[in-house]
């Protein structure tokens, strides 16, 4: 049996979720500091190729100019940067989802062209990989190579987030031979100059228990076919040299051939994609704040004002200290993600795609994270570096304005924030119920263990010792919340949008702590690692504030009278700690970053 073998040195096996109530070591996660040096010489290749051939077209790409595009993803498919996750019987490839996170996070200086590359890599390619036929699979090489472009087309005006209600119809013809599609798609990225069309219809099963029901089914549709039309481009706030058109499907007749997978089952291929979509994105945005920061600390230090540089200045420094904490937890939140992922292919057959989509989908709930942690921070960092920018980060001229106006799209691309916020939280009630993860056992026994009276702190040691007694209050602050919300809504927590999504907030939280926390430890253990260890401690702090905030929400909703002043109580014995010198903390990381000109550990 041909098995999936990564590049990356194989971790310890952690179920999806299990980080609510697991206490994984440095040595059961992955982070940049674990690359291989093919990993790094990847890095360094896509880097170079960005900086030096994407970035300087950055004006014709602006410009809607689809040949350079096209020219520059031709151009990254012979360093093979279009064919990593593409078998190598079809020219591809083949490489470790690491690999794929790293090309996403490093091309990611151009913020048009690194939506049309990741569209077209991802979404636009990876349907035909694990769902094609052999006949179907003969796209792919001519994908890996960048002749063919790929694009994805699942929303349409009346369906967005609610993909599965998607108007558009496909019909088979009486004798079997094909399908008639026809309907309207919205905001399809590539969809001016892309050859391959991966489209989601309506359609009626024919057999099973759905027999005569209409269910959402994947279909290829070929550039030129008669009947399917590209709209006219959309004149978008961001990322406005990427392609993004509505497709028109009048009486468009393909062969049954091209039908994707089982007719019934597109949500399955549109779900399994979109995990992979996230976490991508989520490597792509941490690619995109360290540019942006980069690109504000060179500004902040050649700026003048009150006779010297404003990088010397409180405020701003704390401005980029905040954007380096992002970036430092970013990558190690993103990078611990896709290690999960690549430990659980480990062994997998390569060729049974359903078994490494079952691998991927076990890690749903850290892929939603990943997706809305970066995005959310990207904002955060844009923002912040336009305004050290002040009024030239306003005009065009200057970098920021156009990351500012790029950065916003990410929240809506891959599943709004908003649903991906619901997932998490019923993804891990659901698992819970289940039985799958052992979630109600552990709410029980913290339960017992508040009412039981306060108990003492666990006695740590290391330079990050009060960070992991915060993290275990974290931890704890959460399944308190989620179990106070459980007992009082029970089946019928899913309607109740505004606690799932405190709950999901506070569960990213977790993740983001715990990963900074063991990332810093990791480095802390290889060496000096003064600066990762503020980070982490910086982020530590403020995060169980947050999540302090967030149970507070969840409490006075769920409870009332005596009830909700015990629980809040109890909720304050939980989130008391000692507050740390974040003033200090980050002008250490300000003036680390300013000396080295740059993002650096």
């Amino acid at each position: 049996m041909a098995t999936m073998t990564p590049l990356s040195p194989i971790h310890a096996r952690l179920a999806g979720g299990s980080f609510l109530i697991s206490t994984p070591t440095p040595a059961d996660c992955f982070f940049p500091e674990d690359f291989t040096e093919e990993h790094r010489q990847i890095a360094q290749t896509t880097t170079d190729f960005a900086m030096n051939e994407i970035v300087p077209l950055s004006d014709q790409i602006e410009a809607k100019d689809f040949s350079v595009t096209r020219r520059l993803i031709k151009e990254a498919s012979e360093l093979g940067l279009t064919s990593v996750d593409i078998p190598e019987e079809y020219g591809g490839l083949e490489m470790d989802k690491v690999t794929s996170a790293i090309i996403a996070d490093n091309i990611a200086k151009q913020g048009s062209f690194s939506v049309a590359f990741s569209a077209h890599v991802g979404i636009g390619t990876l349907p035909i990989v694990w769902y094609g036929t052999a006949e179907q699979k003969k796209y792919l090489p001519k994908l890996a190579s960048g002749e063919f472009i790929g694009a994805y087309a699942l929303s349409e005006s009346t369906s967005g987030s609610d993909a599965v209600n998607a108007r558009t119809r496909a019909v088979l013809s009486e004798d079997g031979s094909a399908y008639t599609l026809n309907g309207e798609k919205m905001w399809i990225t590539n969809a001016g100059f892309a050859d391959i069309f991966t489209i989601f219809a309506k359609c009626e099963v024919k057999e099973g228990k759905d027999a005569g029901k209409e269910r959402l089914t994947a279909f290829l549709v070929e550039k030129g076919t008669p009947g399917f039309t590209v709209g006219k481009e959309e004149h978008k706030l961001g990322i406005r040299g990427s392609s993004t058109c509505p497709l028109i499907l009048a009486d468009c007749k393909i062969p049954a051939a091209n039908l994707l997978g089982e007719v019934g089952k597109g949500h399955h291929i549109a779900f399994n994609i979109l995990n992979v979509g996230r976490y991508k994105l989520g490597n792509a945005a941490v690619g995109a704040a360290r540019m942006c920061l980069g690109n504000g600390i060179r500004y902040a230090k050649e700026r003048k004002a009150f006779g010297k540089p404003i990088s010397d200045f409180g405020l701003i420094q704390e401005k980029l200290a905040d954007c380096a904490v992002g970036v430092f937890v970013g990558e190690a939140l993103s990078y611990r993600t896709v290690g999960m992922i690549d430990a659980a292919l480990a062994g997998v057959d390569k060729h049974d795609t359903a078994a490494i989509q079952k691998a991927i989908e076990d890690y749903a709930v850290e892929c939603s994270i990943v997706k809305v942690w970066d995005s959310e921070m990207l904002d955060k960092v844009v923002d912040e570096i336009l305004q050290i920018y002040a009024g030239y980060g306003y005009v065009e001229e200057y970098p920021a304005e156009r990351a500012y106006r790029d950065s916003r799209i990410n929240r809506i691309f891959e599943g709004t924030n908003e649903i991906n916020r619901l997932i998490i939280t019923g993804w891990l009630m659901k698992s819970a119920m289940s039985g799958k993860l052992a979630l109600m056992p552990a709410i029980k026994q913290l339960m017992d263990e508040v009412m039981a009276g306060p108990t003492p702190k666990e006695d740590r040691e290391g330079p990050l010792a009060e960070e992991h007694n915060l993290l275990a209050s974290a931890k704890k602050l959460t399944l308190f919340a989620a179990g106070s919300a459980t007992q009082k809504y029970m089946a019928k927590i899913a309607d109740e949008q505004e606690v799932m999504g405190a709950i999901a907030d506070m569960i990213i939280e977790v993740f983001a702590m715990e990963s900074a926390i063991l990332r810093a430890e990791k480095l802390a253990g290889k060496g000096s690692a003064e600066i990762p260890v503020a980070m982490a401690r910086i982020y530590a702090a403020e995060a169980l504030d947050r999540i302090e905030l967030s149970a507070r929400k969840i409490i006075a909703a769920v409870a009332e009278g005596d009830m909700l002043r015990t629980q809040l109580t109890i909720l304050r014995r939980l989130a008391k700690h000692d507050s740390a010198d974040t003033i200090a903390l980050r002008r250490q990381v300000a003036q680390h970053v300013i000396k080295a000109g740059k993002y650096a550990i």
